[in-house]
């Protein structure tokens, strides 16, 4: 392979800084009219009363629709995640269905105007009267109603982990460590809002969607409306990126288009930046508690990880923390719990790194309490730590977690740190190190991924499938797999995606895009290099004719043979030859299975510098390094970007990124990136990225895993124990906000 593992630039890169690149909210269409949601102002009770009147009466206003209006849906909203390849409602709850409210910010109408700016004031006129009930929308307040769960994530994953006795174990450990913490919650706000426009043409629809799954959105939305899949289109070329939040299909997309029936015209719904925080789930309120049991060499002997969380009235949803703290580590003794909350709040969702994001880190937390107890080195302690094999004693697909550990310690300068903390300053600044492992699952619930690929006579060549780009890099990468499996160059190749009618791409989510697309790529492209070959080898004008197929390689668009040196063939020629504007064929690839005899994560290490100020608690990171094993890297320069992403996701969880619902009106206390704060560039450290290569013969004909969220995972507890060894106190709270990192004001009675 030539093109595969070269740091191609993006192919998409001059159509975005340029604006060609065109993003749902700018689709518009012949007649086109728009959408705005009245949500409710309520997190519990129920509407009594609708007055659409004033609205009505409103310059550009063409209806305004209700819970009496909006007809019933074909079909239940069960919940699955969409990486299963089904239809993926974001809750099994759809609002105006009936008069109850379940949380703020449900819609309770639906205005349609001739403009953005008519709709959204008559959405504005529109009075609604409300019976309220009591709600609880915080763990404080449902605490006592906590219940353990049965299944998780749409019922795909147990609730319950757990081997040994790790009561016992826990018992006769000679050193146990007991850490605590409490987790504000997360959402997702990528640049790009929700934006949906839906188009009638008699009984198909065409929907322009900002989704990570154009199958997952077809197949909802046609489930939920009852239409066959054949009659619905789904389209998004470009997507303003998501972190999660567009993995499900949330109800504004079916509302989009059951306004759009209502009113003749193709509607238009663009979500603001204030209802995303109620519209598209979010990373849940929760509290983690992570107890070790060691000897006094620091073997792990027991691990207990309990999680509670915040979910909806109507679904069992928590993101999983206990697949990878169950799994990173040798340990006989495990147990891992959900409990959850019913909350008047919409159902939460994945957020990048999901689950482990969070887990990871408090594994990783423990265990620098652990080395200091211990006084190991943090590096030291997670190599004695490491096993080659998983709980069920299956060897990992790959590894590399020893090499990420030894590489980046050696690359940030690790050896020779003094661990003592408090030890280190820059004029009023404490500088403080922290590291800490990363791990993350590699999916495989998806079903069999196709892609189609076509060679035209003059030498150029379309590849399809139906995923989408949405910051990642899809659409290089995959071109790069594609002229490597035809045997041509990159230039020769265009490669499509964002089209329902494509041949069938799961969501990317879970990390499983570049797997998965790579995959079901390289195979069209084998499946029409084989089918050309075998064109030429049976073709009397051929110079290859008669010789056997196997022996035959082609690059830059050439056939030859060892079996016959000298002799060559090409693709423009062979298929002008046989009167072929064009030849195709189409490559399908199916996942491994769910009991495939293998451990199935990607490994990596993080390491973190901060300065604090310890009088004004201010925390700057100063460098972030991660070293990271993804299999084969497809192209080095965006897994880099990824991977820098995340780890910049992470800072942000660490010390930024927070939200609380205000306990008496369950409304999120900030809707705005003036209140929500992100990391901008401002805040971003210097940032390096090692990769690793390790061969990888499970999870794809590639051996690529992806590298969307393991970036962020063990970020957060690299930086929190970089805190630490700084000012040599723990923060038991996400985000480390100032006024939990400053120093304790001095007790009076010890003044002189």
């Amino acid at each position: 392979m030539t093109a595969v593992g070269r740091p191609l630039r993006r192919v998409d890169g001059q159509a975005k800084v340029t604006g060609a690149a065109r993003y749902t909210a700018e689709v518009a269409l012949p007649g086109m009219c728009h959408l705005a949601l009245v949500g409710a102002v309520i997190a519990a009770g129920r509407v009594l009363a609708v007055d659409a009147r004033e609205a009505l009466r409103a310059a550009g206003v063409l209806a305004v629709l209700t819970h009496e209006d909006v007809p019933k849906l074909a079909g239940s909203p069960r919940l699955l995640p969409s990486l299963v390849g089904q239809a993926a409602p974001g809750q099994s709850f759809f609002p105006l269905q009936g008069d109850a409210v379940r949380y703020a910010g449900q819609p309770v109408a639906l205005v349609v105007a001739d403009s953005l700016e008519q709709a959204r004031h008559a959405a504005s006129l529109v009075r609604v009267e409300y019976e309220g009930a009591p709600a609880v929308v915080t763990i404080d307040g449902g605490r006592e109603q906590a219940y353990e769960a049965e299944r998780l994530f749409g019922g795909l994953m147990p609730g319950r982990v757990e081997r040994g006795d790790v009561d016992t174990a826990l018992e006769q450990a000679a050193v146990r460590v007991d850490v605590a913490v409490r987790m504000a919650t997360n959402h997702h706000n990528p640049l790009e809002a929700p934006s949906t426009v839906a188009a009638w043409d008699g009984g198909t629809l065409t929907i322009h969607e900002s989704t990570m799954g154009v199958r997952a959105t077809q197949l909802t939305v046609a489930h939920l409306l009852g239409l066959p899949l054949s009659r619905v289109r789904v389209l998004a070329p470009f997507v303003g990126g998501s972190f999660g939040m567009k993995a499900m299909v949330w109800p504004g997309v079916t509302l989009t288009a059951i306004a759009a029936r209502h009113v003749g015209r193709p509607v238009k719904l663009m979500l603001t930046r204030a209802e995303m925080f109620a519209s598209n789930g979010h990373r849940e309120e929760q509290e983690q508690q992570i107890v070790l049991g060691a000897t006094r060499e620091g073997r792990l002997s027991a691990i207990r990880h309990d999680k509670l969380s915040v979910t909806s009235p109507f679904d069992d949803w928590a993101e999983p923390a206990t697949g990878v703290s169950s799994q990173l580590y040798a340990c006989r003794n495990y147990r891992g719990v959900h409990r959850l909350v019913r909350g008047s709040t919409m159902t939460p969702t994945f957020t990048r790194g999901p689950g482990e994001a969070l887990g990871v880190s408090m594994l990783e937390m423990a265990m620098d309490e652990l080395a200091r107890r211990l006084e190991i080195d943090p590096v030291e302690l997670r190599l004695r730590n490491h096993t080659p094999v998983d709980p069920h004693g299956n060897p990992w697909s790959s590894d590399g977690f020893p090499e990420c550990l030894r590489l980046g310690a050696g690359r940030f300068g690790w050896e020779g740190r003094d661990p003592a903390p408090r030890r280190t300053r820059d004029g009023d600044w404490l500088i403080g190190t922290g590291m800490a492992a990363s791990a993350y699952p590699v999916a495989f619930f998806m079903p069999e991924q196709r892609a189609r690929a076509r060679m035209h006579a003059d030498g150029s060549a379309v590849v399809q499938t139906a995923t989408q780009e949405f910051g990642t890099g899809v659409l290089t990468m995959a071109t790069q797999v594609a002229a490597d499996a035809l045997g041509v160059e990159l230039a020769a190749v265009r490669f499509q995606a964002g089209d329902s009618d494509m041949p069938n791409s799961t969501a990317a989510v879970g990390s499983s895009g570049a797997g998965m697309v790579s995959s079901a790529v390289h195979a069209a492209g084998e499946a029409l290099r084989r089918q050309l070959v075998q064109l030429a080898v049976g073709d009397e004008g051929s110079q290859l004719h008669g010789i056997r197929a196997d022996s035959v390689s082609v690059h830059g668009g050439r056939m030859t043979s060892t079996e016959r040196p000298g002799a060559e063939e090409t693709y423009t020629g062979l298929l002008t030859r046989n009167h072929m504007a064009d030849a195709e064929a189409t490559g399908s690839w199916r996942p491994p299975p769910l009991d495939t005899p293998h451990g199935l994560l990607t490994f990596g290490a993080q390491f973190a510098e901060v300065a604090v100020d310890p009088e004004l608690g201010l925390v700057r990171v100063r460098r972030l390094l991660g070293a990271f094993a993804p299999g084969r890297v497809l192209n080095p320069l965006l897994a880099r970007s990824q991977l820098m992403g995340g780890m910049l996701w992470g800072l942000g969880q660490a010390l930024l990124e927070g939200n609380h619902m205000d306990p008496r009106q369950g409304r999120w206390a900030a809707t705005n990136l003036a209140d929500y704060l992100v990391a901008v560039n401002a805040d971003a450290p210097d940032v390096s990225v090692e990769l690793v290569e390790v061969r990888d013969d499970v999870v794809g004909p590639l051996g690529a895993k992806g590298v969307g969220e393991i970036g962020q995972v063990g970020t957060a507890a690299a930086i929190a124990n970089a805190v630490f060894h700084a000012t040599g106190r723990r923060i038991r709270r996400l985000p480390m906000t100032p006024e939990l990192v400053m120093d304790p004001a001095p007790d009076p009675s010890t003044a002189f």
